[in-house]
């Protein structure tokens, strides 16, 4: 089985809280790089790099992503073998 790397922005309901959202998703999966992301008017969405196995499905962590509190959306970006 391969690795993939699952590229997802999530945006937050208050941007106050991009710290706290970002711990609760490392509980989730395994983080390989994140970033703040600017939209405008101030609004900003935390872009986060995943690394999971390949025989995962990303609709479930989406879902899991989703119940954080404090999210607002999520978008998956990217799906890649590594």
């Amino acid at each position: 089985m391969a690795d993939v790397a699952v590229t997802v922005k999530i945006f937050p309901e208050d941007v106050e809280r991009l710290e706290e959202i970002k711990a609760a998703a490392g509980k989730i999966v395994r983080i390989a790089k994140s970033d703040a992301e600017d939209i405008g008017f101030g609004l900003k969405a935390l872009k986060i790099v995943f690394v999971m196995d390949d025989a995962g499905g990303v609709d479930e962590i989406e879902q899991k992503l989703s119940s954080i509190p404090g999210v607002s959306q999520v978008q998956v970006e990217d799906v890649r073998r590594i």
